[in-house]
């Protein structure tokens, strides 16, 4: 099963590096009138449907934890948007870019890895009260959402169909590695290395097997952009290190406060049709909004 997961999730990085998978490009693009991207991408998990039917054929269930939203959600979800605004790249993409050779991303990364190990416990009981949502209903939302998805993508241009169904499959990829390991996630894992950090307790430590399928992602992702020859190695300046691992910071709150970063929202939180999930990515998008125009007022 492992050996399984390493290759969906192998697949999920490779077509996240050829999409350009990124939030704040899909915002970007929104505001100059062309909503297209950001629509595709928040729409990614739809196809989780898919995974939830190839586990209950082998008749392992897998669990999708539905929670209500709490304000402390949505002031994550902005401080996640500001941050990644500020980082030009949210969770995924921080990672294709580092994969693409911008090595400043990495203190992006530490800025994650600090807010997580300093801020995991504090706020590891701020989420809203769970509530149950059956595969029957998750399957059924899913699958009328995605009759007419699969409709605009194949009567759309080739271009546009391609980005759909790559952003489909990136949501189908996620919820069989799902099915093997529910923590899957960058964040998830950054978030299981704070509260081990935070409580000394090496139990709860990641298991290697995730550190192998995040291995896998990254290695994925560098592969597809020397293949694609996007690969091109840059050099940091000192101003840009200490930008970006102010933004790691704030991404790094920002997910502790809504429950997980922007992959975790997407492809976890709103296929299992979490309100929490669903105001998340809401107040993200609205971060990054208010980031990039920040932005350019100061430009």
């Amino acid at each position: 099963m492992l050996l399984l997961s390493i290759i969906f999730i192998a697949i999920l990085g490779c077509l996240a590096q050829t999409t350009g998978l990124c939030m704040v490009r899909g915002v970007k693009e929104m505001l100059a009138g062309k909503p297209l991207f950001l629509i595709s991408i928040l729409f990614s998990g739809t196809f989780v449907w898919g995974a939830l039917l190839v586990s209950s054929a082998f008749s392992h269930l897998i669990n999708m934890p539905s929670y209500y939203p709490t304000y402390i959600t949505a002031l994550g979800g902005l401080i996640f948007g500001l941050g990644a605004a500020f980082n030009s790249g949210c969770g995924v993409s921080t990672i294709s870019r580092l994969a693409r050779g911008q090595l400043v991303m990495l203190a992006t990364i530490f800025g994650w890895l600090v807010s997580w190990f300093a801020f995991s416990n504090l706020f590891s009981g701020s989420a809203g009260e769970s509530y149950e949502v059956t595969i029957f209903q998750q399957l059924v939302f899913l699958g009328l959402i995605s009759i007419p998805l699969i409709i605009i993508a194949v009567r759309s241009e080739q271009a546009t169909k391609k980005l759909w169904f790559s952003m489909l499959t990136i949501g189908f990829m996620g919820g069989l590695v799902f099915i093997y390991e529910p923590h899957w996630t960058p964040s998830g894992l950054f978030k299981s290395m704070g509260l081990s950090f935070w409580d000394a307790d090496n139990a709860q430590w990641p298991r290697i097997e995730r550190f192998i399928l995040f291995a896998a992602l990254v290695l994925a992702m560098i592969v597809t952009a020397l293949v694609t020859k996007s690969f091109q190695l840059e050099m940091v300046r000192l101003v840009s290190l200490f930008k970006h691992f102010a933004a790691g910071l704030f991404m790094g709150v920002g997910a502790v406060l809504a429950g997980g970063g922007n992959d975790t929202q997407l492809l976890v939180a709103l296929p299992a049709l979490s309100l929490a999930g669903f105001v998340a990515i809401c107040f993200i998008v609205l971060g990054i909004v208010v980031g990039v125009k920040v932005q350019k007022w100061f430009a």
